[in-house]
């Protein structure tokens, strides 16, 4: 690709952290980036796949930044998750591993939480994980309840390394039951859908922008939209000789995507 994204990129959808910020360290040039694409006539949403935060929490902690953004600028898999239940079952019953903020989002959403006779089993990034709970999800889920996710990511990064995320806490439950989940998310075509609608607009007019292969830069290669990899996050150059998943640009920082609009 050459110097420019083309003028049909209009909206780009932003991972957090890894991308934006890594923890609770703002990377460099991260609100320069933003005043460029406004400056340019371009629009940004944050999407994140973590869900054990609601989004108060991270347009608290933008803020916190010196980022300042309404509710409409910011999207999570959790949001996905619950349109994805509303729309499968008219009043979902869901036995939930998730934070207190994630079953707050819930019920504040309509969604009953119980742990008899669910219509399905939902794990998020769950915190506050007990043994009880998995136990409970892995009887249910070999009875038959159907078994899903909010997001696939294995760990989460934090200033301190990587966290087992969703994903792990998934695979625990598949290795017990034999039954691997339903994800939603990103890399997930229900996320592209989600994101489209909510900005009404095509996934030509959408640039996904983050530091993960199997995430950020696979929902663009498997669905027909670009992606940008940046390299502050989980992602180094040497991962992409063995990856089939392959970013339409590469930039060292979100700062330096600024250069191709």
């Amino acid at each position: 690709m050459g110097k420019s994204l083309g003028p049909n990129k209009k909206y780009f959808i932003l991972d957090m952290d890894g991308t934006f910020y890594l923890g609770d360290q703002l990377l460099t040039g991260s609100l320069e980036f933003l005043d460029k694409a406004v400056k340019r006539g371009k629009q940004y949403l944050f999407f994140t796949n973590n869900s054990s935060k609601n989004r108060q929490v991270y347009i608290e902690k933008l803020a916190g930044m010196g980022c300042y953004i309404n509710e409409r600028q910011l999207l999570t898999s959790g949001m996905v998750t619950i349109d994805y239940l509303k729309k499968t079952w008219n009043n979902p019953k869901i036995y939930l591993l998730g934070t207190p903020a994630l079953e707050e989002d819930f019920q504040s959403n309509g969604i009953q939480l119980t742990d008899t006779n669910p219509d399905a089993v939902v794990v998020g990034f769950d915190t506050t994980l007990t043994y009880d709970k998995l136990e409970k999800a892995c009887t249910l889920i070999r009875n038959g309840v159907p078994f899903i996710a909010t997001h696939p990511d294995n760990n989460c990064p934090t200033e301190y390394g990587p966290v087992p995320d969703c994903g792990a806490m998934c695979a625990f439950i598949t290795q017990s039951t034999d039954v691997l989940p339903k994800y939603l998310g990103k890399p997930y075509m229900e996320t592209l859908d989600y994101i489209t609608t909510w900005l009404n607009c095509t996934k030509e007019e959408l640039v996904f922008v983050g530091d993960r292969l199997y995430t950020d830069i696979a929902i663009g290669a498997n669905h027909g939209t670009t992606s940008v990899l940046v390299l502050t996050g989980e992602t180094q150059m040497s991962d992409l000789e063995t990856s089939d998943v392959k970013p339409q640009l590469i930039v060292p920082r979100l700062i330096d995507l600024a250069e191709y609009f």
